[in-house]
């Protein structure tokens, strides 16, 4: 988990269509960056349509959603356009943003050990310091409480 009050690591990737997105462009807006084991799963879809859902207050928070997962380009076009989601998927097939934002861990399911994205949201300020660090989200939850965070609602 990376320190509030930190930097948050600089990266450039592209989005579901194909466009190349850097953390500096979203300078002097509230940026929610989000990581999601995969597209079209029950929780990923859960969550990115509760963010859909809650887009129009996340904007009036002058904030803007990233959804970040190891997906190719096209597969988050396919999730995008089936849930009409307004916001950004970003796709990091190599994982190299997905580590540097350390939701990149072991997990376990059935016994099985491996290694995969861990559900993790940061809120980045204006300035792109880590202002709120989530790790272990509940999908279902998660859009609410950074809407909340957003708007000073949640201590």
């Amino acid at each position: 988990m990376l320190e509030i009050g930190t930097k948050a690591p600089a990266f450039t990737l592209p989005d579901q269509n194909g466009e190349t997105h850097s953390l500096s462009d979203y300078l002097g807006k509230k940026v929610i960056l989000y990581f999601y084991p995969k597209d079209n799963t029950a929780g990923c879809t859960k969550q990115a349509c509760g963010f859909a859902e809650r887009y129009p207050q996340i904007q009036e928070e002058g904030a803007v959603v990233l959804g970040v997962s190891k997906d190719s380009v096209r597969s988050h076009k396919n999730f995008e356009t089936k849930y009409n989601l307004p916001f950004t998927l970003l796709s990091d097939p190599e994982h190299q943003v997905i580590e540097a934002y350390d939701a990149w861990k072991e997990k376990k399911n059935y016994g099985k050990v491996y290694m995969g994205i861990v559900r993790t949201t940061y809120l980045i300020d204006e300035e792109g310091v880590i202002v709120k660090a989530m790790d272990k989200v509940k999908a279902a939850d998660n859009p609410q409480q950074m809407l909340e965070e957003l708007q000073g609602t949640k201590a």
